[in-house]
């Protein structure tokens, strides 16, 4: 048996799902007792190893969180419906009526589970290695001590921003603490917080050990971000059980926190131990190529095996059927509002990336085209379904052949959020500075050719001379970079702008289907035929505004309309209001089984 399964279970954590990952050989269960196991820095890597076993569990990361939390958005949306389908459980995930018991995600074995179970597990690591480790900066066990930090504190990040007030445990679990009642998240953040800074004394900067030159470790990069990330939202708006607010705990200020969250960004732009990829495109090909070197943009990636892991299936421009790119035929399930395409400047190299119009149809002697998105019922091609272009099966190196799982990682938090909340943070403290415009600059300079970037990134930011300019600007940014990550539902809650801008998309989406207001240059027809270099790729005419001349023969045209409004109105369910559903309910299995200790609240 695996080495890491024995040590986690002379630990007494029986409960715990067995492990997906092969570490080293088993050892006799005589000589791996607590002491044993923390004092030895090989044995305590396994341990710590172990915390990360619950994001790939079945029902936890890998086929429930990461697939379902943070739709919809105003800028992403769960798409894997026809319009004459009533809503079902997967979509009341997202469209802000989720109920206590929904079949999906109402198991024993869910996400909420696995989460403690990967808190339980550092609260272990945490307790041995404090007590039989010496650990301390530059050495190995002060490194595992620091990861081991920063992986509780991804979980409880992730509980927080899922279901807001949540049981807090930072201690291993005893007989008469197996149930206990929610805490402040005031009191769960603030200990996250001191967490991370003891961890950024610890682990060394990405590239400085042989632990830290993958993604796949915890760095000091990924530390300090992620402190920065945190002191964010807990200073931010968020609904609490008395109203959306933001925390009363002077310790929780804004001046305190973005202060924080400045700091600890400043740190690592100076570190020069991170940095943009120059090509935006080139930044997400070596992602789908699964390229893993420490760094450069990503900071930290939740690690999947081949076997576990499914942001391909869920979220990839979707294949039809086996084809020269992967044998399963899967993605798609979730894209970006159609609006966003057309938010974009033109010239932002960005959009192309991000928003795709087309899938691959089914193959013939094992070969896929692309097709326009699938016809609306009218002959014509759908402007209402977008797919995210940043997965894509055939950026692949290799062909996922799984029909469950594509063991692509998750990415966490890469540089380019470092640089927008420092440039967020300076704003709101000291008001449109030049390091302000310098932090947004730099996000807009990969983004635009070199010939672009006189109009659309320093005149464009120097123009943005008040603090509401600046502030409206980087949510603006955040959006042209971010839409597909999942990352914009959080921010439009600490922003106190979620059903503002919801309501905004309902709007806009009228609007685009009705080619008025801010949409009124769309096309109404397309044009089509393949590339003449690649007869599997669409060259498609009519995409940008104002492409409307009628293109001949060998261009096949096509309408490029669509009536969808109940996709609008799907955004979030007409009869709610989703500041009242910022947050999960937690699910009725463990209400029921906390002896009455844990309660919902947001009126489920």
């Amino acid at each position: 048996m695996k080495k890491i399964i024995l040590i986690i279970l002379l630990l007494s954590i029986g409960f715990f799902n067995s492990c997906q990952k092969d570490f080293l050989e088993s050892e006799s269960p005589s000589s791996l007792d607590e002491a044993v196991i923390f004092s030895n820095a090989s044995l305590a890597e396994d341990a710590v190893n172990g915390i990360k076993i619950p994001f790939g569990d079945t029902n936890s990361y890998r086929g429930r969180w990461l697939l379902w939390y943070g739709f919809n958005t105003d800028t992403e949306c769960y798409a894997n419906y026809t319009e004459s389908n009533p809503p079902g459980v997967n979509e009341d995930l997202c469209n802000y009526d989720a109920k206590p018991d929904n079949s999906v995600m109402n198991t024993p074995n869910n996400v909420w589970n696995s989460m403690y179970t990967g808190i339980e597990r550092a609260n272990i690591c945490i307790r041995g290695i404090r007590r039989y480790g010496n650990p301390a900066p530059g050495n190995d066990l002060g490194y595992l001590l620091g990861e081991a930090l920063t992986l509780r504190a991804v979980y409880y990040a992730d509980l927080l921003k899922t279901w807001g007030d949540v049981p807090a445990r930072f201690e291993p679990t005893l007989p008469e603490s197996v149930n206990v009642p929610k805490t402040s998240r005031d009191i769960i953040y603030k200990q996250i917080i001191a967490d991370l800074g003891e961890a950024a004394g610890l682990v060394p900067w990405p590239n400085s050990s042989a632990a830290t030159s993958s993604v796949e470790r915890i760095n000091k990069a990924f530390v300090k971000g992620l402190r920065a990330r945190l002191a964010l939202a807990a200073s931010g708006y968020q609904q609490y059980p008395d109203g959306v607010r933001r925390s009363t705990d002077p310790e929780l200020s804004v001046a305190n926190m973005y202060q924080l969250a400045l700091s600890e960004c400043q740190d690592i732009i100076a570190s020069n131990k991170a940095s943009l990829v120059p090509s935006f495109e080139t930044f997400w090909k070596d992602y789908n190529k699964e390229y893993l070197a420490a760094g450069k943009e990503s900071l930290w990636e939740i690690p999947f095996e081949d076997g576990r892991g499914r942001m391909l299936i869920q979220f990839a421009v979707p294949h039809s059927s086996a084809d020269q790119f992967q044998t399963i035929g899967k993605g798609g399930q979730c894209g970006p509002l159609p609006t966003v395409f057309y938010d974009y400047d033109q010239a932002d190299t960005r959009r192309d990336v991000t928003c795709v119009p087309y899938y691959y149809g089914s193959a013939i002697n094992g070969i896929a085209k692309q097709e326009l998105t699938p016809p609306s019922g009218t002959g014509g091609a759908s402007i209402k379904k977008w797919y995210f272009g940043k997965y894509r099966f055939e950026w692949m190196t290799r062909i996922v052949a799984n029909p469950n799982d594509d063991g692509l990682n998750k990415i966490y938090m890469r540089y380019a959020e470092v640089l927008l909340m420092a440039a967020e943070a300076e704003n709101e403290l000291n008001g449109p500075t030049a390091l302000a415009a310098g932090y947004l600059k730099q996000i807009r300079r990969r983004a635009f050719k070199p010939e672009d970037h006189a109009v659309k990134v320093d005149a464009y930011v120097d123009a943005l001379t008040s603090k509401t300019a600046m502030f409206n600007a980087i949510v603006e940014e955040h959006k042209f970079e971010f839409t597909g990550e999942m990352l914009r539902k959080q921010a439009l809650i600490r922003w106190n702008l979620l059903k503002t801008n919801l309501d905004l998309a309902k709007t806009k989406m009228y609007n685009l289907q009705d080619r008025t207001g801010e949409y009124v240059d769309v096309p109404v027809n397309l044009y089509w035929k393949y590339k003449t270099s690649d007869p599997t790729q669409l060259d498609i005419y009519g995409l940008n505004r104002g492409e409307s001349t009628p293109q001949l023969a060998p261009y096949n045209e096509k309408a490029w309309n669509s009536v969808f409004n109940t996709r609008i109105e799907r955004i979030y369910k007409i009869g709610t209001n989703p500041d009242d559903r910022q947050f999960w309910p937690i699910w009725k299995y463990f209400i029921d089984n906390s002896n009455g200790l844990l309660i919902n609240d947001y009126g489920y």
